[in-house]
């Protein structure tokens, strides 16, 4: 039986990984500043097989048998489509956007993708879209505007280039969604995401196998791995273990705290000056996706026709 108490304390913990995701931007943001070198390819290659690894290493010990599940033909295929055409565009294409932008206008670019999901069920499962879907995507659809152009409708704020791959990230985050619920079913979330990371990681390998010339300096290596770190294998760890105690609608209302902690760590640390249109957009776009989650209640008097 999960208790208040329980359930206050993984929340806590939910928010606390989803800062940490927006943190990590921030690190990767003060690594591309460093050096041209360091490129989102580089940072995601290393970052997806180092955390494979890793997580695949502590689920040999706790024996959730990370090499049996990829015995099974079916799952193992499932796995690689989850690694190559979910994780590698949530992260690859959230790093192009950080370094030609900010980790902000990433993240909150990203924060659309449950639209992509409803509209994907919409259109496959025959889902009819309720009317607050309709009116979060209409906010969504604004927000995302106002970030584009700052509110003034003849010219970009931001470039069609990071507006695209912000969209794409996005996409990327309905096929994350998407891809490995069945097989988690029947594997560990740690094995599936370990496999799913690493054959991500040798897949950007194979496609851009150079080795760039990265300046050999604590600052970089500290910031890798924290992105590593704090922005994989902690948060990933806490937000997987939280939905044994919250609702999995409840993790997703704390997703909001992602965006904030970009934006709010992307105005501290490297001077962004959001106008009053960018907050009314990112505003926008949180609220409209926690929209999602609400779920109107059933009225209890008719149940009893009175």
């Amino acid at each position: 039986m999960v208790t208040q108490k329980q359930r206050r304390l993984w929340a806590f913990l939910a928010a606390l990984a989803c800062v940490m995701w927006g943190i990590s931007g921030l690190f990767a943001k003060s690594l591309f500043n460093v050096s041209s070198e360091i490129t989102p390819m580089w940072l995601s290659q290393i970052r997806m097989v180092v955390s494979g690894i890793i997580l695949l290493i502590v689920a040999g010990f706790l024996k959730q048998k990370p090499i049996a599940a990829m015995k099974n033909k079916h799952d193992a295929w499932v796995i690689i489509a989850y690694g190559i055409f979910g994780l590698l565009p949530v992260q690859l294409f959230y790093f192009i956007v950080v370094q030609q932008a900010n980790a902000s206008i990433a993240t909150i670019l990203q924060f659309i993708g449950p639209f992509f999901v409803m509209g994907y069920l919409a259109f496959t499962h025959k889902q009819v879209m309720r009317r607050i879907d309709v009116i979060a995507a209409i906010c969504a659809f604004s927000g995302v505007v106002l970030l584009a152009t700052h509110g003034r409708f003849n010219h970009f704020a931001i470039t069609p280039s990071v507006l695209f791959w912000g969209l794409l990230s996005a996409v990327g985050v309905t096929t994350n969604t998407l891809i490995p619920i069945g097989v988690l079913k029947r594997v560990s979330s740690l094995v599936v995401t370990g496999w799913g990371l690493l054959f991500a990681g040798i897949c950007l390998m194979i496609v851009h196998p150079r080795m760039p010339h990265i300046p050999n300096t604590p600052h970089v290596w500290l910031d890798v791995a924290v992105v590593i770190v704090i922005g994989t294998l902690i948060p990933f760890q806490l937000m997987t273990n939280s939905l044994r105690f919250i609702k999995a609608s409840t993790a997703s209302l704390l997703d909001a705290f992602e965006p904030f902690s970009a934006t709010v760590g992307s105005v501290l640390c490297f001077g962004l000056v959001m106008t009053p249109m960018d907050w009314i957009g990112s505003i926008l776009v949180v609220v409209a996706a926690m929209a999602l989650n609400i779920s109107p209640r059933k009225k209890k008097g008719k149940l009893n026709n009175v």
